[in-house]
Parts: C-alpha cells; structure tokens; sequence
C-alpha cells in the first residue's frame, strides 16, 4: 500500500485497493508446488495435477498461445477465469500451427513454441524458459529460506490466511544486471528494478510518486523477453525488492493466469502482446496537430470564438479547440449539457469554429454531480454504483473540491446506453471528441449491477468507459479517439492517452517524460501531456522548455489549471509558437512514424531500449527518446539550459549546427531557449512540409538529407505509402520516388562528406 507520511494532506475518499488479511500466528506459511504429475497433453499444451507443501491438490496448465507465447496458469479449478472477466475480457490466446508438447518418461516436458520454449520438471516441480537454442531467459525462483528456516519469498502456489484463499503467487529469478520496464504509465524511473508497482488505478494527483493512472500488468526484461499476466485485480510486482534477486508476482484472484513473451528486442515483445490484446488504434490526422486548451477556468461561448480567432490572427497552428469543465454548469459536473448561460447556442458556435478549420474536445467523466437534475433521473433508473445496502455510491470523487457525484454503472447495459446517448447529441451537434477524464474512482466497498465488487471493477472499470466512448464517436464520426486519463490491459485501443494532473516545474517534466516512456513499452504508442504541466503557472522558460517537448511528443496539447494560450506568455510567446511550426514542418515525418506504431505497436516515443536493446544504458537513459526511427529528442529538464545526453550506437547529427556526434557516449547539451536539444540519425531522410494553420494533406514535401549517402524512407498519409529512395553517385544525390505525394526538393544538411548536389528521379 502506498505510505502515507503523517501531517501531509491526504485523500478522505477512499478508492485504494484492499489490503490483503495477514496470517494468523501459527497458522503457516505459502503454499508453495512441490511436485506434479501429468493428466493430459493436448498438442501444445499439458494439464498437470500438482500438490502443494500444504497437501492441496491444484491444477497447472502449460500451453502455447501464439508464436512466441506460452501461457501459465495455476488455480483449484481448471475452468477458473479472473473476477474481471465478468465485464471484459483483457486477453485472447492465440495459436501456433507448428507448437507441440514433448512428453518423455523421465524427461523434462517440453512446450515448444518456437522463438520460445517452456520446460517442465514434475518431482521436484520446477519451470524454466528458454529461447529456441535452449539459453535460458528467465525461471522460476527455487524459494529463499532464511536461517529460522522460514521462505522470505514467494515461489509458484497458493496462500490462504484464516482458512481461506487470499492469493496465487509465482516468483522469477533475475540475474544481477537484469533491467526490467513497464507496468504502465509509470512516473519512477524507468528501469523497475527496486520497485513495488501495484496494479491499481489511482487519481494519481501528478507525476511525482508511484500512484499511477494507467496500469498494465506487463513487463519486459532486458534479457529478451516480456512478462503478462491476465487479471484485473490489484497485482503487485515485487521487482527485487524485498530479496535482490527475484521478481515476485502476487495475484489476489481466482487464478494466477500469466504469459511469457519472446523477443529478444522490446519492439518483438510489443508485437506479440498485441496479438494477445489488439493493435493500437490509430488517431485521425487531425489529432497530431497541437490541441489548445481553455484550462480549468470559467469559459463562455464567446471567450472560445475570441480564443479561436486570436489563434489564427497570430498565425499560431491549430487542429483542436480543448473546452474543460465548465462547458457545463458548474456543480452538475458531468451531466453533459451545455451550460445555457455561458453557451446559449452551441451549434452556431460549433459551426463557426468547423469553418474556421478547428475540431472542438469536450471533457467529460463517468460520474454525475448529485446537484445535476441528471442525478435523480439516473438514481431512480439504477444507473449508478450502489453500497452494498443497495443505496446509490455518492463518493467524494472531487475530494471536498466539488460535490459528490454518482458513478455511473457501466457493467449496466441501460446506463450505458443513457449515457451514451446524451454524448451522441454532442457529437451530432458537431463536437469532434471527448476528453474522458478520472474513471479511476471506483471504491473497493462498491457494487455493481452485474454482481460484481468494486476491487473487481476498479481497473477495468476505466476499459468500459473508453469503450462507451469510442463506440459512439465512432458510430457519428467514424473515428474513435478519446482523450483518455486512465486506462489498463488492452488500452491501446483508445488511441489517445495523457499523463494527468502534472505540477508545473522542470522535475515534474523529467517524471512526465518517464511516464511517457514506460507507457510507450507497455505497449501505447499514442500518448500525451499537459505541456507547461497543470497544476499552477509555469515560468516563461518552463512554458517554453514544455512547449518544445510536447511539439516532439506523439501528441500534443496546451492545457492548464491558468491559460496556456501562446500569447499570455508574451515574453516567450515567439519560442513557443516556433515549437509548434517545427511539429508542423515535420508531420509527415511524425504521422508517418505514427502509422508504423499502429502497424507494428512500437511506440512512436522510444525509450532508447527500443532500437539498442544490448545497450545496458539505454535500458537506464529516461530523460530523452527517439521520436519515431531517426530523431532523438533530449527536452531541456534544467533551467539551466545545459543537460547531458547520451547519444547511442552510430552517428548523430545536431539538428540545429549540423555537428557530427559520434554515439555510444554522453555529450554536453547547452541550447538557448528557442532550442531543444534534437539530434538525427546520421543517413536519414525526414520528410518535411511547410507549416500550415492546420494538418491537412500538405500537397509537396521536401526531403531533408542529413548525410548524403544510400538512404530512403516512406511517407504515410491518408492517400497512401509514398516512397523515396536515394542512392549516392559520387557528388551527386540521386532520389526515386514513387507513390501520390509529390516531392518537390531535396535539402542536404552541410556535413562532412555530404554531396553537392541533388537530383529527383
């Protein structure tokens, strides 16, 4: 449970996840497998009765589920699923045509999944994984038994305390320069490795503890392969913490139900997760370009036409006008409907704002104030949690800030279909997409019209409500973006993600940034931040250093407790608006990246580990990334303007001078303020357009080369795959393209040895 210093300010609505009962003294310890023997083999899987050091009788099964992948699964009950399954399901085995169990008398079983094998010892019951020339990657932990000769850790088995079963529990060795990363949008450092990530949505109130809004129950080592493990209960990883050299894994559910991934690169691991949950959905064009938000102020109808009118005066690139909060009345929080004093004619507004090019957001949450006449109607229909008395759940979801709300039940079908029905009016009166905001609220104590807890609901709660989301947007518009602050296993199929409520100072940034990081290998390449972060006012040099991060972020938008508009930073208003135009030159090398995460589920932001991972530094290095393939982007993390940078494996050219930077070590970053540091991947070819007030489909694009030498690239747009191919003839750039976009110029940076001149084909 997370610790609570005392004297500091705490939340009085409780939506923390239970804490497990504690054993009675005497009562013994875990009960840990000992032996197993086989039941049945099945092609590529074997069921297997095991016995327990408590005499228990429990079932393991041991299968293929797709290339690559090798499902585990231990419980009472063969047909046991997680509790969670009851609204969702998160996982969805594959198959592997040539898999098979090897079965020998006196032998080691063997699961052979190809790139992936799992081998099997019954007496003593021990299981190891190995890659296909049979070097291990990871195996089970043989139990570590302290002096008094009682087990300090928590091996594959079963616990029970006051005679009834609490949780399942598996433990992995970890070599002594393993690194291991994930567990979601995760604030901490990159590398888990002496950490304790519990599984469990929390309003996490910025970027700076280990409470996280977005949790994913997967993890990948540096050894090569990725961890999974299928529930939606509060599962904590014990990432060698309490003893150095194991990975203990703790699942209070029915079932400990767990997949071992394959690499050996993090990106292989990435592929073969989404065939076990789904591919990233790809936002809209018009989504990668900057969203400006109206912040958590009080807003009217007019300030917002003012605000879109300013924007486009100034010439500042715009796709999406964000309206917060008080686009409704304030205390109906989130009833959905348009204040009528600040809004008197939404359409009106909305049509203007269509022609002068802008998609509007509207936020909005699942819980309804009980002060909205929309309350009564939806209590009286049973469309909210209710206690276990069977009254309606008020919960303090705004912590005394605001009224208590009710939330809504989305394992009801009828309050779905209520609540998805007061957003399709939004969204035929032409708002574009909604911000779905919290959703990390449901209390333990809670029940749900399905019969389910609320430690039950609690992390896949926030799936549902996504899910609602999307399938109404995307029944009127076509699309399915929301704009999603919680999320957990499978998410990537909300094509939008943020990282919340961030202070406002430069350490508050590094902590986003790695949050975008762990996310981005938890398998979400689309994701975003408050640029000048939330909570308070930044500085003119913070605004800007934030800016710049976001305009090189797979997302961006300008949001804020106080206004992030531009121009109310007017002494840093020029660097700012420059971030977003060099976004803007570059989006067809950004959307292009962006079509490759969908495709491949890379993220789009890459942790450095992504493209060396035999590099132990960039399994550490989590204050820079690469921004799709070729750009390595350093955001400036010190008011100082001076940073270090670790450039990996190759040769790097500074974006801005030119200079040639040889990897594989650090270097010295010192850039004025309109200047992040950003280095590209010496060789490459970006695409580039001239920056327009929107996305669009920019009609010509120019190739920048940063070398001169044998090269290409493909461009994605919503026309199709253009490729550009070039090859070096001694002073001469040679360049064939092929594909609908027309490539008008070939710009060579002055580098050493970079040729003369350039010739399209």
């Amino acid at each position: 449970m997370p610790y609570r210093p005392p004297l500091v300010a705490h939340e009085y609505f409780v939506a923390d996840p239970p804490e497990l009962p504690v054993r009675a003294r005497g009562e013994g310890g875990p009960s840990v497998l000992t032996a197993a023997e086989l039941v049945a083999a099945d092609g590529a899987e074997v069921m297997l009765k095991a016995v327990t050091s408590a005499e228990e009788t429990l079932v393991v099964q041991v299968g293929v589920a797709g290339e690559g992948v090798i499902r585990v699964r231990l419980s009472e009950d063969p047909t046991a699923r997680p509790r969670s399954e009851r609204a969702i399901s998160l996982v969805t085995p594959g198959r592997y045509p040539e898999a098979r169990a090897e079965v020998a008398a006196g032998e080691p079983i063997v699961i052979d999944a190809g790139s992936l094998r799992a081998e099997i010892s019954l007496a003593p019951w021990h299981l190891r994984f190995t890659d296909a020339s049979g070097a291990t990657l990871t195996e089970q932990d043989r139990g570590h038994i302290d002096i008094s000769g009682r087990l300090r850790t928590l091996p594959f088995g079963r616990s029970s305390a006051g005679g009834t079963p609490v949780a399942y529990h598996e433990s992995f060795a970890a070599a002594p320069d393993e690194a291991f990363t994930g567990f979601g949008e995760s604030f901490t450092r990159l590398d888990k490795r002496g950490q304790r990530p519990v599984m469990w949505n929390f309003d996490a109130f910025g970027a700076e503890s280990q409470r996280a809004y977005k949790n994913v129950p997967l993890y990948l080592s540096s050894k090569g392969y990725g961890v999974l493990v299928d529930s939606g209960a509060p599962v904590e990883f014990d990432v060698c913490q309490s003893t150095h050299s194991v990975v203990q894994i703790l699942v209070p559910d029915d079932v400990m139900d767990y997949y071992v991934i394959a690499g050996p690169a993090p990106a292989d691991v990435l592929d073969r997760y989404d065939r076990l949950t789904c591919r990233p959905a790809l936002p809209p064009k018009w989504a990668f370009g900057t969203w400006i938000s109206s912040g958590f102020c009080v807003d009217s109808q007019e300030r917002v036409l003012a605000r879109a009118r300013t924007i486009r005066e100034r010439g500042i690139p715009c796709d999406v006008l964000h309206l917060d909060t008080y686009w409704q009345a304030d205390g109906h929080w989130s009833d959905l409907r348009w204040d009528p004093v600040n809004f008197p004619d939404p359409e009106a507004m909305l049509a203007e704002l269509d022609g002068m090019g802008f998609k509007v957001c509207l936020w909005m949450n699942p819980y309804v104030s009980h002060l909205s006449p929309a309350f009564e109607e939806a209590a009286e229909a049973g469309y909210f949690l209710k206690k276990r008395d069977g009254e309606v759940y008020v919960a303090d979801c705004w912590h005394g800030s605001f009224p208590p709300c009710g939330i809504v039940d989305l394992t009801n079908p009828a309050a779905v279909d209520w609540f998805t029905g007061l957003l399709r009016g939004l969204l035929r009166q032409g708002v574009a997409a909604f911000k779905t905001d919290f959703a990390e609220g449901v209390p333990s104590d809670a029940v749900a019209a399905n019969g389910m807890t609320g430690t039950d609901l609690h992390n896949v709660y926030t799936l549902l409500f996504n899910d609602a989301v999307a399938a109404v947007t995307r029944e009127v518009h076509g699309h399915d973006l929301v704009w999603a602050r919680s999320s957990y296993l499978g998410g990537q199929r909300h094509s939008a993600q943020w990282s919340g409520d961030t202070y406002t100072s430069y350490a508050a940034m590094g902590s986003t940034i790695r949050g975008g990081l762990a996310h981005g290998l938890s398998g979400v390449p689309f994701w975003s931040h408050d640029a000048g972060g939330f909570t308070g006012r930044p500085t003119g040099d913070l605004y800007v250093r934030w800016t710049q991060f976001g305009a090189l972020s797979p997302l961006l938008r300008l949001h804020g407790t106080t206004t992030r508009e531009p121009w109310e930073f007017p002494e840093v208003e020029e660097h700012a608006v420059a971030a977003l135009r060099l976004r803007y030159r570059l989006m067809p090398y950004l959307y292009s990246a962006a079509v490759e995460a969908a495709r491949t589920g890379a993220p789009m932001m890459r942790a450095l580990c992504v493209d060396h991972p035999r590099d132990p530094v960039a399994w550490q290095a989590d204050l820079e990334y690469l921004l799709g393939r070729d750009l390595l982007v350093a955001p400036m993390t010190a008011p100082e303007g001076v940073r270090q940078v670790y450039l990996p494996r190759g040769t790097w050219v500074d974006y801005w001078t030119g200079e040639v930077l040889e990897g594989s070590r650090y270097v010295l970053a010192a850039k004025p303020l309109d200047r992040i540091p950003l280095y590209v991947r010496h060789g490459a070819l970006i695409p580039v357009a001239e920056p327009r007030e929107t996305v669009g489909v920019p009609a010509e694009i120019t190739l920048v080369a940063f070398g001169g030498g044998d090269g290409s690239t493909e461009i994605h747009d919503t026309d199709g795959v253009t490729v550009a191919v070039a090859t070096r003839d001694g002073d001469e750039l040679r360049v064939a393209v092929t594909g609908p976009k027309r490539v008008t110029g070939v710009e060579i940076v002055p580098v050493p040895g970079a040729p003369a001149r350039t010739v399209i084909v």
